[in-house]
């Protein structure tokens, strides 16, 4: 049936005939239905759009320049939570992981084992804080410079081991870098071995977390390192720095780091019910600020994960 203007507007102000009525009736409970169904699929559209975006609280440093974050599923790789996570950042002590990785490969090929002992040049025992002291002539155990990078973020046992394997830091670095490449890690050039401040040092948070994954997945031996919150050296109990691994059920690692160009970053390592997620928050404000958002991201996207309970290790092909 057709409506002519005037009757459509009768049908408003005085009424209708009671067919006309009954028409109007349907088409203005049609109309009401497709523009509810409209406001649906608008909402579901920029739902869908922001999944990566939202469901946490935001950080106090989510608008500085330095922040980034990222969350991945460490089962299958999927992105389960990103802000910022391809932009460039300065690692600074996160740095150490590949440090470390490298350590970890040299053991695996028999050219290190836990015994081995690392001689400390006087450029080595001369870095900066935070260091464990060591004096030029000496030498440290294999065990003792890992406990002493995973713990205590040790600058000049970082370039100890940096000397040891590469000759030079300047070579090991370029080593570092080379296999950030083999492992995906496109965005990351290393130009030392502990991470100190040095402009032309960056990685992403992306990066970051690909390296997290990689420690795991290639050294399951040398990773519960990483767990560590303290280690004996020389008598005394040396504490670490990452207070996520006592507050957050599950975090089995990973590193802190900070300097004052980066931030306040970490990565972590969580395996809670059969699921696994690798989180790294760089940029943070302080040290707080970072456990804190920490927990808020695992907490929010670790139920997103995929469970693996009782399937076993995954085999991963080593790159």
């Amino acid at each position: 049936m057709e409506f002519s203007w005037g009757e459509f507007r009768s049908a408003l102000t005085r009424g209708a005939p009671r067919r006309r009525q009954s028409s109007w009736t349907a088409f203005a409970s049609a109309a009401r239905a497709f523009l509810c169904l409209g406001i649906v699929l608008l909402v579901a559209a920029c739902s869908t759009s922001e999944t990566l975006r939202s469901a946490v609280p935001t950080s106090a440093s989510s608008s500085s320049p330095k922040y980034a974050a990222i969350v991945v599923d460490a089962h299958d790789g999927r992105v389960l939570f990103a802000r910022n996570a391809d932009s460039a950042r300065y690692p600074a002590s996160l740095t150490k992981m590949m440090t470390l990785y490298m350590l970890f490969e040299a053991m695996e090929q028999g050219r290190a084992s836990r015994e081995t002992s690392i001689p400390v040049s006087a450029y080595a025992a001369s870095r900066p804080p935070s260091k464990l002291g060591l004096k030029a002539g000496q030498s440290l155990p294999v065990d003792t410079a890992i406990r002493a990078l995973a713990t205590k973020s040790a600058n000049d046992v970082a370039t100890a081991v940096a000397e040891f394997l590469g000759g030079t830091e300047e070579r090991f670095a370029a080593m570092m870098t080379a296999k950030a490449r083999q492992l995906g890690m496109t965005s990351t050039v290393f130009r030392n071995a502990s991470g100190l401040p040095d402009a032309r040092q960056r990685s992403t948070a992306r990066d970051m977390a690909k390296l997290g994954m990689a420690l795991r997945r290639r050294f399951p031996t040398y990773y519960p390192y990483f767990s560590l919150t303290s280690f004996a050296y020389r008598g005394k109990t040396i504490r670490g720095h990452n207070k996520v691994l006592e507050t957050v059920r599950g975090a089995d690692g990973i590193k802190t780091g900070y300097t004052r160009a980066s931030g306040f970053n970490l990565a972590t390592s969580v395996n809670r019910d059969g699921r696994r997620v690798v989180a790294v928050v760089m940029g943070e404000k302080t040290s707080r600020a970072r456990n804190a958002h920490m927990a808020e991201l695992i907490e929010a996207y670790l139920p997103k994960a995929r469970s693996r309970r009782g399937q076993g290790r995954i085999a991963i092909a080593r790159p």
